[in-house]
Parts: C-alpha cells; structure tokens; sequence
C-alpha cells in the first residue's frame, strides 16, 4: 500500500539502522577498553564472578607482602646466625692457642684481648639483626607468623633462635676469657657446644624462611592463574571485535541506503497524479 501518512518500509528499515548503531557501540567500547564485560550492565553474571576474584587477588598481594617481610626478616637473622658462627670458629681458634701451656702471658694476654673483641662483636650483631623492627635472634620474638591465605584464616610461622650470649645457643657467656691456659683450655669446650648449638638454630631458621619462599611462589603463581582466568572472563578478543566493526560499518551504510530509499517511497505516489 502507497500511503503518504505511514511509511512501513522507512520504520523497518530505521528500526534496523538503530540495533546496527546500538551494536557498533557496544563494539567501539569493547574495542575502546579491550573489555568485553566492562561493568555489570555488560553481563551481570561474569562482572560478579570477576570481581570476586579481583577481590582475592587483592587478598593475596596483602599475602605476598606478609610472606615477602617474614622472608626478609628471617633472611637477617640467618646472616647474623652465620656471622657468629663465623666468629665462633675464630674465637676456638684464639682459645686453642691460649691453652697451649708453654704460651708465654704477653702472647696469651694479647690472645685475650683479640678473643674479648671477638666475644663483644657477637653481642653487637644480634643487637642488630633486625628487620622492620622484628629481631629473631635476640629472644624478643618466639616466632614470627605470616599471611598465607586471602581470608586471613591461615598463617605459616617461623620460629626465633637466641644467639645472644650466655645462653642456651651461644653458651659463651659475656664476661667469658681466655686469660689463663685453665680458663682457655675449658673454653675451646664451650665454644664447640656452641658451635654445634648456632648451626643446629641455623638450620631451623632456614627451614622456616624455605616455608616462607614456598609460600610465596605458590601465591605469586596463584595471582597469575586467577589474573589470567578474570582476562578469559572479560577481555575482548580483539580480532573478533574488529572483523565485527568492519560488518557492522557495511551493514551501518546499507541500513542508511535502505533508509533512503524507503523514504522516497512516498514520492512515488505523485507519479499517479500526473
């Protein structure tokens, strides 16, 4: 029917133009932020599950820096059960000479004060083998506990070892010398216990920052795989998003010609006056 008032044909054909320019937005904004699902208006569904893990993985850089301190607060107090080990080992040395009976009392007073030295830089180093204001090897920190789950539920925990001097570990007590053979020949005693006692907490110490790198490679590789499952979730592909352009921009100019010509459509009821 060729009528002037309704004309079908141009509201069909405007109905159709307006879904092809709807879509091209939608794909401009897929394009524009490399997100297919950008906010929940996009896919309610998805939008909720990614931000769920958004969330988690928050959850986890808060655990990653947890295990990254405990790391490095463990990594400080290994280097400071090592240093006195080494010192441990200089100072027997000094005590096996002193105990040697024909030393004279210059070289054995001489020997004392290398060893006093030696003995006063232990006190010195676990004094200062603090992290972020945490010293493990003082005895002010029984164990120190670190994040290892999102929902805070989990910890994994490292336990301190006394290196100070005159105790369980380091048996040396503070005022310890070699001044006399006597007295040197019971500290080479002393100083291998103690030997024996700083390399055994050694040992525990780095078995306690291994939990930690465990840990924090696990939760680095978790980040990963999470990022990459919210990336399948609501990034575009944007091949696909630029094959769909490039249809929709021809059906965009073929939905404007048929526009066109249904709008001409009524000017062909003038001919039947003529």
């Amino acid at each position: 029917m060729l009528s002037v008032n309704t004309n079908n044909g141009a509201m069909a054909a405007l109905q159709f133009l307006n879904q092809t320019q709807a879509q091209m937005q939608t794909t401009q904004s897929h394009i524009n932020s490399g997100l297919k699902v950008a906010n929940a208006k996009d896919n309610g569904a998805v939008f909720a599950i990614a931000q769920n893990m958004r969330g988690n993985i928050s959850g986890f850089t808060a655990v990653s820096d947890s295990l990254n301190r405990g790391i490095s607060t463990v990594d400080v107090a290994i280097s400071a059960g090592q240093s006195i080990s080494d010192l441990l080992n200089e100072l027997k040395g000094k005590a096996l000479s002193a105990a040697d009976a024909s030393l004279d009392t210059a070289s054995r007073n001489a020997l004392d004060s290398d060893f006093t030295a030696l003995r006063d830089q232990i006190a010195t180093i676990v004094q200062n083998a603090a992290f972020n204001g945490v010293n493990m090897v003082d005895g002010s920190t029984a164990n120190f506990q670190a994040l290892a789950s999102a929902d805070g539920t989990k910890k994994i925990t490292a336990n301190g070892q006394t290196l100070a001097l005159s105790g369980s570990i380091v048996t040396l007590t503070s005022t310890g010398t070699i001044s006399t053979q006597a007295k040197a020949s019971t500290m080479v005693a002393t100083i291998n216990s103690s030997i024996g006692n700083v390399n055994a907490a050694l040992a525990k110490l780095a078995s306690g920052s291994k939990k930690f790198s465990i840990q924090a490679t696990f939760v680095s590789q978790l980040v990963d795989t999470l990022n990459s499952g919210i990336g399948n979730l609501v990034d575009a592909d944007m091949a696909v998003e630029s094959a769909k352009l490039q249809s929709l921009q021809v059906k965009q100019q073929l939905g404007v010609q048929a526009l066109s010509i249904a709008n001409q459509a009524p000017s062909i009821t003038l001919s039947l006056f003529h």
